[in-house]
């Protein structure tokens, strides 16, 4: 397995990360645990030393399944978990944001504790909290680093403006946003301010939540609980009309003997050497073919074809529900 270093931070992970999330949440019926716990470390054998969890995915079942799964090999992977919102301890009930410093404290003492760990890899402020200026945030987040709690600050859906003013009281070693052939707003105003401060960049939804391995189309239908059932581009009409971005990286997989989940993957992975996307599965067979994108070159040609063609292909529906956008600022 490739490595990369998320950007001037040292911290060095596999080239492509594993997120976790699917595994307890958000996809429909959770994953059963003991195929989950096996389904990770067939992760680190096969390469891969960058895990992607936080306390809400559950909530709070999905650190416990990491931790678990990852306790035997701790030595050998970097773990990066999430604060950020109201949890409440008993019923797991989310009750807005909350980063306070106090409680942000509290959150890494617990997730510690469910990772079967001493310390955190990397510790992100999951979104964004109005309540509570940056700065407070990133320095209790200085404090648990001082304390050998946290090892690396991370930032997840924050903008430009706070990710400058975080990086000045402690720096950030990496920000997570989603980012992919069907969401490319990052490159505009993200990506450059990161390369500037040498922050590395972990997106999520690489994979556009499974729309572009060309598994899903307009006939496609989602559980109750699965998040996609409230997204604006993911109704008939909008996978129908988004059709032709399918089209394009199967074009592209059938010339590079590829899948189209390896080619979507392979032109993130061509944006710049600090990005590592972390996408997620509940099935051992896409880990093995996400992680044949490591090694799926894209040239320049392809690049430029890619880029001609993603011009002439309009993007309908919106890419979250609007509450979700609003809350979050993503």
């Amino acid at each position: 397995m490739k490595t990369r270093v998320l950007g001037k931070s040292g911290l060095e992970v596999s080239a492509l990360g594993l997120g976790c999330m699917g595994m307890s949440a958000a996809y429909g019926r959770p994953g059963d645990r003991d195929e989950m716990i096996s389904l990770v470390r067939h992760a680190v054998e096969a390469g891969v030393t960058f895990f992607d969890t936080a306390e809400v995915y559950g909530p709070f079942t999905n650190e416990d399944l990491v931790g678990e799964a990852l306790q035997p090999v701790r030595d050998r992977v970097v773990i990066a978990t999430k604060f950020g919102f109201g949890v409440d301890p008993a019923t797991g009930a989310r009750h807005g944001l909350d980063s306070r410093p106090a409680h942000v404290k509290a959150v890494a003492e617990a997730s510690l504790r469910r990772l079967r760990t001493d310390v955190i890899d990397l510790f992100y402020q999951h979104r964004v909290d109005p309540a509570v200026p940056i700065e407070e945030v990133a320095g209790a987040v200085a404090d648990l680093v001082a304390e050998g709690k946290v090892r690396h600050f991370g930032l997840s859906g924050a903008g430009v403006g706070t990710i400058r003013r975080a990086h000045a009281v402690l720096p950030v070693a990496a920000v997570q946003s989603e980012f992919s052939l069907w969401w490319r707003a990052p490159r505009t105003d993200l990506l450059p301010v990161l390369e500037e401060l040498g922050i590395g960049f972990v997106p999520f939804s690489p994979l556009g939540a499974g729309f572009l391995t060309g598994k899903i189309d307009a006939t496609t239908t989602f559980e109750p609980d699965d998040f996609r059932r409230s997204v604006p581009r993911f109704t008939p009409e909008a996978l129908e009309a988004n059709a032709g971005l399918v089209d394009l990286v199967k074009a592209v997989a059938a010339r590079k003997s590829a899948t189209p989940a390896q080619v979507a993957l392979a032109w993130v992975l061509a944006r710049a050497p600090w990005i590592v996307p972390i996408p997620g599965t509940t099935k051992r067979h896409r880990l093995d073919e996400n992680l044949g994108a490591v090694d799926l070159e894209l040239d320049a040609g392809d690049l430029a074809e890619m880029e001609a063609k993603l011009a002439t292909i309009p993007i309908v529906g919106a890419r979250l529900p609007e509450a979700v956008l609003k809350m979050s600022g993503l």
